[in-house]
C-alpha cells in the first residue's frame, strides 16, 4: 500500500467526474464525500471505476443535479425506497458508476437483517460501516476537496493489514451477520489477519448467520473461492465456526481418527491443499467448487478394516449425491454448472484408479467415453489431488498421469465421440429385432458400446453387426437358423 497526504488525494481526485460531483454538491449547499471501497482501494493501488458517495442530507437530490450538469450522456436511476441514486457516465472512454446515499444511522431487530433507516452525520454513517478499512471518507466539497477523514484508523489498519471493526464487533456482527462472511471474504482477497478481538466475536456470534439468507451466504463463498488463496478463507470459516453451520459437510472432515496405532489424514486440510492446487491451474469458479468438494463423501463412507486400516469405499459416488443438496441450500445453480461439479466429484478417482495400475487404452477410452468436454478439468483436479508427502509415489502418481494424458489426447485427435459411440445405435437395434424401448434394448446397445470402449473390435458395421447377431442369439431374440 501507499500513504498520501490530503494534497497528493487531491492530485488523485484531480479528474473530471469528481469535480462535477464537488460542483453538483456544492449547489446544493451539501457535505460530500468519496467512501468505502473506492478510498480503500487508492492506498491499495488498486484502480476502480465505482464509485460510493455520501452526502450529508439528500444523496438523491445531488444525483439528479449531477445529471442535470452532465446532460444526456449519462443516466440516472434512482431508488426512493432505499434512499439511493445511481449515475453512470461516459467519459473519455471511461464507464463510471456513482451511487449516491444520504448519510444515515441504522438500527436493527434481533431477528432481522434489514435496519431501521434515518437520517443522520457523516459520522453516525461511518460508525455504520463493515470494517475501519471501508470507514475512510474523501470529501469532495471544494473548501476541503481531498481531505481525509478516518475516525476508526482504518489507514492504519490497511498499513499493518488487519481487519476490524469500526465499533464494537459484536455489535456490528449482530446488527448485519453477513457483515461476519464479508470480514472473512476480504481478509481472504487482501491476505490480511483478522484483529482479535474481531475473531473472538467471530466465534460468539456465529450462530446469527442461520438468519442470512442462503443466496447471500453464495455470493460470499463464490468471492472467497476466487480469491488468489481461497484456503486463508475456508480455514477461518472453520476455526470461527460459521463452516460448521453453513457447509457442514466440509466442516465434518476435519478430524483425524486412530485405531490400533493408524491413522488417516485429514481430510478438511488435504481438501484445502487441493483447492489451492487447482487454483495454481485455472480460474474456473466450478472447478474450484469441484476441488472443494471432491472427498465430502468420505465422512459417511469411512470404515476400518483391520486387513487395510480405514478405508473410503465409494465416497466419490457418495460425495457427488451431496452435490445437489448443497447446491439447493446454497441456492447455487442447479443447471449444467451443478452436473458438471457432480460429475467431477463422482469420477475423480478414476484417473487415480488408472494411474495405480497399467494404463491400459481401454481405461481410457472408457474415461474419456464417461468425462467427455470435460476431460481436461476431471485430470486437472485429479493432478491437483495428488498431495502425498511421498516423494516417490507421488512422482510414479504424475508419470502416469502423463502417460493418460498422452493417450487421451491421442484419442481427442481421432475424434473420439465417432470413435466411442457404436455406429449402430437404438433406433436401428429396435428395427432389426422388431422391438420397443425395452431392457433388451439397453443390454444390446451396452454390450456394443462396451466391445468398442474395450477396443475388441473396430467401431465399423460389419464387425458390430457380426457381435449383435452373436449376442441377440444368447438373448433368444433370433433362432440359430436366422
Amino acid at each position: 500500500m501507499k500513504l498520501y497526504s490530503d494534497e497528493e488525494l487531491a492530485a488523485i481526485l484531480d479528474q473530471e467526474i469528481f469535480h462535477q460531483i464537488s460542483e453538483a454538491a456544492d449547489r446544493l449547499g451539501k457535505e460530500c464525500y468519496v467512501v468505502g471501497g473506492y478510498v480503500r482501494d487508492i492506498f491499495l493501488e488498486r484502480p476502480s471505476n465505482d464509485i460510493d458517495v455520501v452526502v450529508v442530507g439528500s444523496g438523491i437530490a445531488v444525483a439528479e443535479e449531477l445529471k442535470r450538469m452532465l446532460g444526456r450522456k449519462a443516466h440516472l436511476s434512482v431508488f426512493k425506497n432505499f434512499g439511493t441514486a445511481q449515475v453512470k457516465y461516459r467519459q473519455k472512454g471511461i464507464e463510471y458508476e456513482v451511487e449516491f446515499v444520504g448519510a444515515r444511522k441504522e438500527s436493527y431487530s434481533h431477528d432481522s437483517r434489514k435496519p431501521i433507516v434515518e437520517d443522520g452525520t457523516l459520522e453516525d454513517d461511518q460508525n455504520r460501516r463493515d470494517f475501519t478499512i471501508n470507514a475512510m471518507a474523501i470529501c469532495l466539497n471544494k473548501a476541503r476537496f481531498g481531505e481525509l477523514v478516518d475516525p476508526f484508523n482504518g489507514l492504519a489498519d490497511l498499513e499493518d493489514c488487519i481487519i476490524a471493526t469500526p465499533l464494537e464487533p459484536e455489535i456490528t456482527f449482530s446488527d448485519d451477520p453477513l457483515r461476519m462472511m464479508r470480514c472473512i471474504r476480504f481478509a481472504t482477497q487482501l491476505n490480511f489477519q483478522i484483529e482479535d478481538a474481531t475473531f473472538v466475536a467471530l466465534e460468539r456470534m456465529a450462530d446469527r448467520i442461520k438468519i442470512v439468507s442462503g443466496e447471500r451466504i453464495k455470493d460470499e463463498l463464490n468471492k472467497i473461492i476466487l480469491a488468489p488463496h481461497p484456503s486463508i478463507g475456508f480455514e477461518y470459516l472453520q476455526r470461527c465456526g460459521l463452516l460448521q453451520i453453513i457447509l457442514p459437510e466440509l466442516s465434518a472432515l476435519d478430524i483425524v481418527d486412530q485405531k490400533n496405532g493408524r491413522a488417516h489424514k485429514n481430510n478438511f486440510y488435504h481438501t484445502l491443499e487441493v483447492l489451492e492446487n487447482v487454483v495454481k491451474h485455472s480460474d474456473n469458479l466450478w472447478l474450484r467448487w469441484a476441488a472443494l468438494l471432491h472427498d465430502i463423501g468420505k465422512t459417511k463412507s469411512k470404515r476400518w478394516d483391520p486387513a487395510v486400516g480405514w478405508t473410503f469405499h465409494n465416497h466419490n459416488m457418495i460425495g457427488a449425491k451431496m452435490v445437489p443438496v448443497i447446491f439447493r441450500r446454497l441456492m447455487l445453480p442447479l443447471d449444467m454448472k451443478m452436473k458438471y461439479v457432480e460429475k467431477l466429484v463422482d469420477l475423480h478417482m478414476r484417473p487415480i484408479v488408472i494411474a495405480d495400475e497399467e494404463v491400459t487404452d481401454s481405461a481410457v477410452r472408457r474415461l474419456l467415453n464417461d468425462a467427455g468436454d470435460d476431460i481436461d478439468d476431471l485430470m486437472t483436479l485429479c493432478e491437483a489431488d495428488i498431495t502425498s508427502k511421498n516423494e516417490g509415489r507421488k512422482k510414479m502418481f504424475l508419470e502416469n498421469f502423463r502417460m493418460v494424458r498422452e493417450k487421451l489426447t491421442d484419442l481427442q485427435e481421432k475424434d473420439y465421440k465417432r470413435l466411442l459411440q457404436p455406429v449402430i445405435d437404438g433406433n436401428e437395434i429396435m428395427e432389426l429385432f422388431h422391438l420397443k424401448p425395452s431392457r433388451e434394448v439397453g443390454v444390446l446397445k451396452q454390450y456394443l458400446k462396451d466391445a468398442v470402449l474395450d477396443n475388441k473390435v473396430e467401431n465399423e458395421r460389419e464387425p458390430l453387426m457380426q457381435l449383435l447377431m452373436d449376442k441377440a442369439k444368447q438373448m433368444k431374440l433370433i433362432n440359430d437358423g436366422e
